[in-house]
């Protein structure tokens, strides 16, 4: 009814002291009234007998109308009121208002009626305003006659009005006070009560500092005390539930695997980056999306279908597509809080399968590659043993055999280890600035004699502006003579060979380059050298994996090396914060590029 607590605490007291006083007021006035009325009639009563012990004697003797009329005039004037003197035959033989009238009905009045008939004082009063009172006149125990006052009430019922209206200011008066006082002490009680309702509002708003002094020691001090320590236990609750979700965040921020949460209805409540990244979609604008909008892929929409209608966790391995991606999700319901999601778990397993078959490869070429000169050393030896020895010609022309077989699992060896030591950071790098001359130069001039060999024509394009580059010369060489001695393996007789190098930029190297985990920047400075040759190519299928240990592509299946090279040079490259990588068309040639930091102009001045 009253929306503030200071008027329902003041409006019952208000109308409580209202209620009394006005209680207070009316029986006061009608007891006062009631004395008032009770001294009137005892005085008249007393007048009333007084005036017929002097009248007495000449009502005996039987007086005629109006003879009394004086006498009841003065006693009217020291009474006050109207006297009418009436004899026991009902004649008025004295009346104070109507002297020298004829007209006399005292039989008119119940009051002279009553005590002449009933010889007992009688009294009534009217709507005027006025008293009457009849009282019997005996003499010898017998009624001679009756007087009859009539006092009008209008100065009595004044004084009883003027204390009534006094009554009723003072309840007036004392209602404001109570009002006043009522406000007074309800805007004290309420106080504290308001400001612990601001407090409240600060703390829903997100304040959970704000607090509030207990300013008494009453039940809103208790209640200021409690709010208090709740306000601290919540503060507490939050902090440890913030600190949980930041955990939670920073788990699911930094995982690898993508989290999506979804409710019943399929719409996406949560997505983590790394499931965003998956699915290529932002985590804001999956919000809210259904699953199928957000996945995109019918296998993983089944999956969710699935463990939906089931209701159990559902695990399922997807090759999404050609390509090589490969997906396992896990899909589980739970409840939370009396109500029903799942949460999908997507791990990309693409790397993982790709080692897979990186090893598989691996096993399959390593075994081929020392298959073929073990097959040759174990027939060479079955050889000798079947009487070969006694022919000393053959024998040295089998020995000659088993240790160009030996050399060969000799030189496997040491490009495996070679190649650990460089995987795993033992090799120690040299890096000085060095001409790119020094590293190109000397490699081709070791091989030109096998390109004369195939009738093929090399050629070096160096410009003389080229930058300096950081670099260990010996390693790089090592890079320089592997490309180049490839491209005089698989190129035909007759065909050409050019290296060259220029200046660029590191934005110039694609993305799908076989790069270091820590690069150059793209626009620092590179110097990118190329090895292009006419020879038969390689398939596109095989460029992926062109530079993976022991991986030979289809033109090289019966190529002599150990297939270990472009995995030495992809790991020198990156080692030396480069990158490498290769174009070609089967049939048309190959041009095989890796890129060096270079040094800044101020600096190659040093350098040189």
């Amino acid at each position: 009814m009253f929306p503030s607590i200071r008027w329902r605490i003041t409006v019952p007291f208000v109308v409580l002291t209202l209620v009394t006083m006005l209680w207070i007021t009316g029986t006061v006035t009608d007891q006062v009234r009631s004395a008032r009325l009770a001294d009137m009639r005892e005085q008249l009563l007393v007048q009333a007998q007084l005036i017929g012990d002097a009248v007495a004697e000449r009502l005996a003797a039987a007086p005629v109308a109006g003879s009394l009329d004086p006498e009841a005039q003065r006693w009217a004037q020291a009474v006050g009121g109207r006297v009418t003197i009436v004899h026991r035959s009902g004649a008025v033989v004295g009346d104070s208002a109507q002297a020298g009238s004829q007209s006399r009905e005292a039989q008119a009045w119940p009051e002279v009626r009553r005590a002449l008939n009933q010889g007992e004082t009688a009294e009534a009063s009217d709507v005027e305003g006025s008293l009457r009172m009849a009282v019997p006149v005996r003499r010898d125990q017998e009624i001679i006659g009756v007087v009859r006052i009539v006092l009008p009430l209008g100065e009595a019922l004044a004084e009883v009005r003027a204390l009534q209206q006094m009554l009723l200011w003072a309840a007036l008066g004392i209602t404001g006070l109570v009002l006043a006082m009522g406000l007074l002490i309800a805007n004290r009680t309420a106080r504290p009560v308001l400001q612990l309702t601001a407090v409240a509002n600060r703390l829903a708003d997100g304040d959970l500092s704000v607090r509030l002094q207990p300013a008494t020691r009453d039940e809103v001090g208790e209640l200021t005390r409690a709010f208090n320590r709740m306000a601290a236990e919540m503060q507490a609750q939050m902090e440890t539930l913030a600190k949980e979700r930041g955990r939670l965040a920073a788990v699911l921020e930094n995982m690898a695997d993508g989290v999506v949460i979804t409710g019943p209805d399929g719409h996406v409540r949560l997505i983590n980056p790394s499931a965003a990244r998956l699915l290529d979609v932002t985590p804001t604008g999956a919000i809210g999306q259904t699953f199928a909008q957000v996945v995109r892929h019918y296998q993983v929409i089944d999956l969710w279908q699935q463990c939906r209608r089931q209701q159990e966790i559902q695990v399922g391995e997807l090759e999404l597509d050609r390509r090589g991606i490969f997906w396992q999700v896990i899909v589980t319901p739970f409840h939370e809080a009396e109500e029903q999601g799942y949460l999908v778990i997507i791990q990309d397993l693409s790397r993982i399968r790709r080692l897979e078959t990186v090893r598989r490869d691996f096993v399959s070429n390593i075994s081929h590659e020392l298959r073929t000169p073990l097959a040759s050393l174990k027939a060479l030896v079955e050889t000798l043993r079947d009487g070969a020895l006694d022919d000393r010609p053959a024998a040295e022309h089998f020995l000659d055999r088993m240790d160009t077989e030996v050399d060969a699992l000799t030189q496997m060896v040491q490009e495996l280890l070679e190649l650990s030591r460089i995987e795993s950071g033992q090799v120690g790098l040299r890096l000085a600035p060095t001409p790119v001359s020094a590293i190109v130069e000397p490699p081709v001039a070791r091989l030109a004699a096998q390109a004369e060999r195939k009738d093929l024509t090399v050629t070096v394009n160096l410009p003389d502006d080229l930058p300096l580059v950081w670099a260990d010369a010996e390693r790089i060489q090592q890079v320089v003579t592997n490309l180049v001695h490839n491209a005089i393996k698989f190129t035909p007789e007759g065909g050409r060979i050019e290296v060259r190098a220029r200046a660029g930029v590191g934005h110039e190297i694609p993305a799908n380059s076989q790069r270091a985990a820590v690069t150059v920047d793209g626009d620092a400075p590179v110097v990118i050298v190329s090895v292009a040759d006419t020879g038969i190519g390689i398939p596109a299928r095989d460029l992926s994996r062109i530079f993976e240990r022991f991986y030979k592509a289809d033109r090289a299946r019966g190529s002599g090396g150990t297939g270990l090279g472009l995995a030495i040079a992809r790991h020198l490259v990156q080692s030396h914060r480069g990158a490498i990588w290769v174009e070609s068309v089967e049939g048309k040639g190959s041009t095989f590029y890796f890129a060096l930091p270079a040094i800044a102009n101020g600096e190659r001045r040093k350098g040189t």
